[in-house]
């Protein structure tokens, strides 16, 4: 499910960073504001609430939450004005609107889905902002330029002069866009995505937390769990939290794959009773957007069913992100925190696979990055809903020559979307893949008799050798890009363990590079550019939060012992190829240096359970399944 370029030239390694972390205390104040004009009477009641909080002395963040009802003449669009009363304090990232600030002017302009306001009708807006000296509230607002008036705001409660402990400990940067004083969410009601929102009050759906994860349990799909229980020793790992695939159109409902499979709501709403029977822990669920056309274009196993030049960018927009955009803004699932993996093996493609035919379709069509863009507007307008774009792995992009323009193109793919890079919560690492989490016997930048680490077949001049320090490196990099530096990355450790028998102990005494590299490295590939249901693999890492510098969970959204893809052709009508790199007796190709596949036989079709599979991953697993 995964492809894999050969490597680029080597350059410059770029260096990590950290972001701040923290907490908040709550102040608010009403304001009731009116205003005319030439066209209309512009009234309304405007509710600003703070949720501050103090970093350092003298400054700290914030979180500000709108509510305004409209009481005049119905308006198509709108724009809210006001002027902070502190120099020092600023719009970090919003959502409900397009925020802009100009000195200590802000606007909020409304996005495509609210921006018809018709009488009496309320919206629910925010942002997250930083202050220094002090953080008093805004005393005057304007509606489309006309300033309104009655403003009468309570007292500004002092930022409360050291900060409260934090919900989830960790010595990893805040790694979200929205700091939050709560491990568990406010009540969410997601806005309607439809152009013209009823009149009705929206209630305020709060703000994002800073990590989905933390404080959190994560759903476990009973369908996934079952299949693991039913295997020899499966009961171990059979309640792990595992990603939701909608890998095609007909995955959004019931039924897709046989009478009995689940769709989309359906799994929000096992996800609902989840969180019932959960006590004070609110549940996140994972649910990975997968569908663009010409999916996957430099691999056949599981390329899709949505094609460039059949009119795919239109339908993935209207038959596919609509709909799942649609059920996941029902306000029944508004506490649930849900985590989108935005379309695997796509952005990466554009960057090392131009010399495919498929892949250079996507560039050229803009498929890959009208489609994501799309995505990014959509599920990002449902408030309780967090976008986690797929960054590859390391040996995929570990290279100067595709680290760069990866996070280039990310960056203005992001920019494409409504609310820009603010869009993006994170990105997520090694989906579906086996990259080692980390490489304990040896280092990137060792040497043996004399010859660079980084010289060797295995390493191949990469900066990088696993999985943690590229997902590290890679997130400064993002942020270098203007994304926030609050973004946080997941590394999907559902297959990486490597464990058992084989796993090496320590480094091999071999003054040979190449042996020594092969007998020291505890991912057991013969390169790391094979990745269709991998001999020798493991469980890796259990789900969990905050557990590295700026990592904001350890994941499984591949659920193991779910196929690759099949190892022969095998005929169907879920738009699945066969790709050789799944065939255990096929001798490669450029992208992984002609060597063996290194696949399992007998595999069925990507997405279908393999016993075989689970039981060598739970045999393998590191740390050892107790």
């Amino acid at each position: 499910m995964r492809s894999t370029p050969r490597s680029g030239a080597a350059r410059s390694r770029l260096r990590r960073g950290l972001a701040a972390v923290a907490v908040a205390a709550l102040g608010s104040t009403m304001a009731v504001v009116t205003a005319t004009s030439a066209q209309a009477a512009v009234t309304c009641d405007v509710t600003y609430t703070t949720n501050d909080w103090t970093t350092s002395p003298g400054q700290g963040g914030f979180t500000a939450n709108l509510t305004v009802r409209n009481t005049g003449d119905a308006l198509s669009s709108w724009n809210l004005g006001f002027t902070f009363p502190n120099s020092g304090q600023r719009v970090s990232q919003g959502w409900s609107a397009n925020w802009t600030q100009s000195g200590s002017n802000v606007t909020a302009a409304s996005m495509p889905w609210n921006g018809s306001l018709a009488s009496g009708a309320t919206l629910s807006l925010g942002f997250n902002g930083t202050w220094s000296g002090s953080n008093p509230k805004p005393t005057s607002f304007t509606v489309n330029g006309v300033t309104c008036g009655g403003v009468n705001p309570s007292p500004s409660p002092s930022p409360s002069p050291s900060p409260s402990p934090s919900p989830s400990p960790s010595p990893s940067p805040s790694p979200s866009p929205s700091p939050s004083p709560s491990p568990s969410p406010s009540p969410s009601p997601s806005p309607s995505p439809s152009p013209s929102p009823s009149p009705s009050p929206t209630p305020s759906p709060g703000p994002r937390v800073d990590n989905p994860y933390a404080g959190a349990t994560g759903y476990v799909n009973p369908d996934w769990s079952a299949s693991a229980a039913s295997e020899p020793g499966g009961s171990a790992v059979a309640n792990t939290s595992t990603a939701i695939w909608l890998d095609r159109i007909a995955a959004i409902s019931s039924g897709s794959a046989g009478n009995n499979s689940k769709g989309l709501r359906d799994h929000l709403d096992l996800a609902v009773q989840q969180d019932a029977a959960n006590g004070s822990a609110p549940v996140v669920i994972q649910v990975v957007i997968y569908n663009l056309p010409n999916r996957d274009c430099s691999a056949l196993a599981s390329n899709g069913e949505l094609k460039v030049a059949q009119d795919g960018i239109n339908r993935y927009k209207t038959e596919y992100i609509d709909p799942i955009a649609s059920i996941m803004s029902d306000t029944a699932y508004r506490n649930l925190r849900i985590v989108a993996i935005i379309e695997i093996d796509s952005l990466p493609n554009l960057v090392t696979n131009l010399n495919l035919a498929a892949c250079q379709e996507a560039k050229n069509s803009g498929a890959y990055e009208q489609g994501v863009a799309y995505a990014l507007s959509k599920l990002y307008a449902i408030p309780n809903v967090y976008n986690y774009v797929d960054a590859g792995h390391h040996g995929w992009l570990g290279w100067d020559s595709n680290f760069g323009p990866s996070a280039d193109l990310f960056g203005s793919t992001a920019d494409l979307a409504t609310g820009g890079k603010a869009t993006v919560h994170g990105f997520i690492t090694n989906t579906a893949n086996y990259s080692a989490l980390v490489e304990p016997h040896f280092s990137v930048s060792g040497t043996v008799n004399g010859q660079q680490i980084r010289s060797s077949r295995w390493v191949d001049w990469n900066f990088y050798i696993d999985e943690l320090s590229f997902a590290q490196a890679f997130r400064q990099r993002l942020v270098q890009e203007g994304f926030s530096s609050n973004i946080g990355m997941l590394i999907d450790t559902s297959r990486n363990g490597w464990g058992g028998p084989n796993r090496p102990t320590g480094p091999s005494t071999s003054t040979d590079l190449n042996t020594f590299v092969n007998n020291s490295k505890v991912d057991r590939r013969v390169h790391a550019g094979n990745w269709c249901n991998q001999s020798g693999a493991g469980l890796g890492e259990r789900p969990r939060a905050n557990p590295a510098t700026g990592i904001d969970a350890y994941v499984w959204v591949k659920p193991p012992g779910e196929s690759d893809g099949a190892s022969t052709e095998i005929p169907n009508n879920e738009g699945k190829g066969f790709d050789r790199m799944c065939d255990p007796t096929y001798g490669g190709n450029d992208r992984n240096g002609n060597n063996p596949s290194g696949a399992l036989a007998n595999a069925p079709l990507s997405g279908h359970w393999f016993s075989a599979q689970f039981r060598q991953l739970l045999a393998n697993a590191y740390p050892p399944i107790s």
